[in-house]
């Protein structure tokens, strides 16, 4: 009987979940990343492991044939694949929660010393010569001691830089979104309105996925609305923020500054604004970016499809 054909859309994807694959499935390995050559490639299979940048749309959801049974995708969000079109043919689809939780959290954390310390400045003036020395009001950052945070979306990111932030005395921890969670009691966090939470918050941390509702949801208006002092850290969709309109806070100083993990679009040209301003800091979307965070994703999409292909719930369903 033929093994199960599977596509990978990536050529470099970690060994634990091919090895995985490879064990019940003939595994086709993409050479490139582009749209051409998944495409020339996908006719046939059975399942598609998606774990690159080009969107998953209904043409190449099509043009992989009536067999197609499963897709699993490397990654939590899944605004890059046409989820609507893979229900609509009752193929079900599977993401990567919950496993890269601890290491974006990380991030999170890295994000907001860097940019409530101003180190990337700081870095500057090293490099261009301008370190003074001897100033007692030289470089002076912000506390997040004693601070107020806001979290927009508490899922598992939410919950694990909540965590962290706790352990630096924050002094208050609200969150934001459609309902309260249960998990906001052991966290000793306080549900408030998006309004309440941009009019008080020092630190606003966005961990929210990217859907009409949050397109922009940081616009020009909430800029003028946040504290001076504030800080805004984005580990979630890059659309969450209008990025026009947060170069012209960060300029004028509307806000204190930035910390970016995601951006729009990605790569984000050389020559964006954003890149030149010192108190935004950017990182090139390496929230999830471990070892063994990036093996864990591999290994959960790998079961996803497995379990699909078996007749089985998969671990991590999109619903």
């Amino acid at each position: 009987m033929a093994k199960p054909k599977v596509l990978v859309s990536h050529p470099n994807v970690p060994e634990a979940g091919l090895r995985l694959l490879q064990q019940e499935c003939e595994v086709v390995v993409v050479q490139e990343a582009s749209r051409d050559v998944i495409l020339a490639a996908v006719a046939g299979v059975d399942a598609i492991f998606w774990c690159c940048k080009v969107r998953l749309d209904s043409q190449i959801i099509d043009a992989a044939g009536p067999g197609l049974k499963a897709v699993a995708t490397m990654s939590a969000g899944y605004d890059h694949i046409d989820a609507a079109h893979l229900k609509a043919r009752g193929i079900p689809l599977g993401n990567t929660p919950r496993v890269l939780d601890n290491a974006v959290a990380d991030t999170a954390i890295a994000l907001v010393l860097s940019v409530a310390r101003r180190l990337q400045e700081g870095r500057h003036a090293l490099e261009r010569g301008t370190w003074v020395t001897g100033c007692p009001q030289a470089m002076l950052g912000v506390d997040v001691a004693g601070s107020t945070v806001g979290i927009v979306g508490l899922g598992g990111i939410g919950q694990a830089v909540a965590k962290r932030l706790k352990v630096f005395d924050v002094a208050k921890l609200q969150y934001c979104g459609h309902n309260p969670k249960p998990e906001a009691a052991a966290l000793g966090a306080e549900f408030v309105s998006f309004d309440k939470l941009v009019d008080t918050s020092d630190i606003i941390v966005a961990a929210c996925p990217s859907t009409p509702e949050t397109r922009h949801l940081f616009n020009a208006q909430v800029f003028k609305r946040m504290k001076r002092s504030a800080i805004l850290i984005n580990v979630g969709r890059g659309d969450c923020i209008d990025q026009e309109a947060l170069v012209e806070a960060l300029k004028t100083k509307e806000i204190w500054g930035a910390g970016l993990d995601v951006m729009c679009p990605e790569p984000l040209p050389v020559d964006h604004p954003l890149i030149k301003l010192d108190n935004c800091v950017l990182f090139p979307h390496v929230g999830s970016a471990t070892v063994g965070t990036r093996s864990a994703m591999a290994t959960l999409a790998a079961k996803n499809i497995l379990c699909a292909l078996n007749d089985k719930p998969m671990l991590a369903e999109v619903k």
